[in-house]
């Protein structure tokens, strides 16, 4: 196992009629900015549960924040935040209000002539941040539990990632029955995002590190058993609650403990999304079969492991067990109804060339776990995915 620092500091709030404890956990003279997306939360009963719990406190509204926030929608919030002396943000929507509230929180205090320097760096530049809580209605990206976020510049068509400690939210609160109305498309791309995630920090090479694996292989578990359900099922709450307790130990800090990470799947899918406005989890579908196929031999060992312990596959040869978890993983994201060629995004051939040249100009030419996923590889994962 590698040696690793481990430090998560946000409280967790789970369950039904956990939004009316919002009151307990923001101050009470504090100035609220609330963020949220398109205005689903006025329509299902979320906004109304809010705007109660935070009682006569300053509340400030700030909506529109898109499904890839953009940079250029959360500055304004952050002219917002500094207009009426906002001093608590709190995120009520999805990983990408929750995100955007995080670049909201480090860009107000930020001490730079340009606030998209905090993407530039990676986050590395931030020193400070407003505090901000969340109210999660759409679990999937695990941002409710973790200090990174993911930022897209329109003007310039890139799609950047920062993270810093300044970055993790005082609280999340999780009541599943806030996800009971959400479209099947985003409940299918949750469960997909999620997934994603776990493989990004679980299938790279053994460095003996039992419980961290153990614990992803049972989140894989439990995404494949109850994805599909959420889809038949849609308002049962043992499984609503399932889906987001999975979806935020995905990607809170617990299973990339001690060992090496990947992330070359999200690096390629955030030049899709950037270049082609593909649903992120869609990304992902598309990339992450391809890129276990092409890299299979650097990966055997973990995808041996995977095929025996995620999908009880035991006989026949070590080739046929690895060629059959991945045909089954792909399978998956489409019973999800997350499609997973790029043709069916209606990408070709000719769409390739722009999403390396991105990828080149965003320094993306040395990635994965052993940084051996060059532009020649990448270019193979993308042909391999038409």
């Amino acid at each position: 196992m590698l040696n690793f620092d481990f430090y998560n500091p946000t409280q967790i709030m789970f369950g039904k009629g956990r939004i009316a404890d919002l009151d307990k956990v923001i101050p009470a003279g504090a100035k609220v900015l609330v963020l949220y997306g398109g205005g689903s939360i006025k329509q299902n009963g979320v906004f109304d549960q809010v705007m109660s719990a935070l009682g006569a406190r300053s509340i400030t509204e700030f909506s529109g924040i898109e499904p890839n926030p953009s940079y250029e929608t959360l500055m304004q919030a952050v002219e917002s935040v500094k207009k009426n002396q906002i001093d608590f943000l709190l995120a009520v929507g999805g990983g990408s209000v929750i995100d955007g509230t995080k670049f909201v929180a480090a860009a107000s205090l930020f001490d730079g002539a340009d606030s998209w320097a905090i993407l530039e760096k990676g986050g590395r530049n931030v020193t400070q941040a407003l505090p901000f809580g969340s109210v999660l209605t759409l679990p999937a990206t695990g941002s409710e539990m973790n200090n990174g976020g993911v930022v897209t510049r329109k003007s310039i068509k890139a799609k950047m990632a920062f993270s810093s400690r300044h970055c993790f939210p005082k609280f999340s609160i999780l009541d599943p029955t806030t996800t009971f109305t959400l479209p099947m498309r985003q409940v299918g791309n949750g469960a997909v995002d999620a997934y994603v995630h776990v493989m990004e920090q679980y299938m790279t090479y053994p460095v003996n590190s039992p419980v961290q694996d153990r614990f992803a292989e049972g989140l894989l578990k439990t995404l494949i058993e109850e994805g599909p359900k959420a889809l038949s099922n849609p308002a049962d709450y043992d499984i609503r609650a399932n889906l987001m307790w999975c979806a935020t130990m995905a990607l809170n800090g617990v299973i990339s403990t001690g060992v090496p990470q990947d992330w070359a799947t999200h690096m390629i899918g955030h030049e899709l999304t950037a270049l082609h406005g593909i649903d992120h989890a869609q990304t992902l579908a598309i990339v992450l079969p391809s890129m276990l196929r092409i890299r299979k031999e650097g990966k055997r060992a973990k995808l041996l492991q995977y095929a025996e312990r995620v999908w009880d596959l035991r006989d026949g040869s070590e080739d046929s067990r690895i060629d059959q978890a991945i045909n089954m993983t792909q399978d998956f994201f489409e019973q999800m109804g997350v499609k997973t060629r790029l043709g069916d995004y209606q990408l070709n051939a000719d769409h390739i060339p722009p999403i390396l040249a991105a990828l080149e100009t965003h320094r993306m030419v040395a990635i994965g776990e052993k940084r051996d996923v060059t532009l020649d590889v990448s270019r193979q994962v993308l042909e391999l995915s038409l």
